[in-house]
């Protein structure tokens, strides 16, 4: 998908499609979050709940538990 860029006085303006606002569950009120990975733009919801940033947190314990004891297999399975 390709966007222009609208000029205003304080900045640019990119639009974000209904359908992709409705799947990130964004609107005109919410506070985005944005973020430069290797000359990539991420923009994602800024969470603002504490129980969001505690799922967050457990879920990437879970994940990095997971790499560690199942990574040899894994990468056996990225090789084919």
């Amino acid at each position: 998908m390709t966007k222009k860029v609208t000029k205003q006085k304080s900045g640019i303006t990119i639009e974000i499609n209904k359908n992709v606002a409705d799947a990130l569950g964004i609107d005109q009120k919410t506070d985005l979050e944005m973020i430069v990975v290797d000359d990539v733009l991420i923009v994602k919801p800024k969470s603002k709940s504490k129980a969001a940033q505690k799922r967050k947190t457990k879920l990437k314990e879970h994940i990095d538990n997971i790499m560690d004891e199942y990574e040899p297999v894994l990468k056996k399975l990225a090789k084919t």
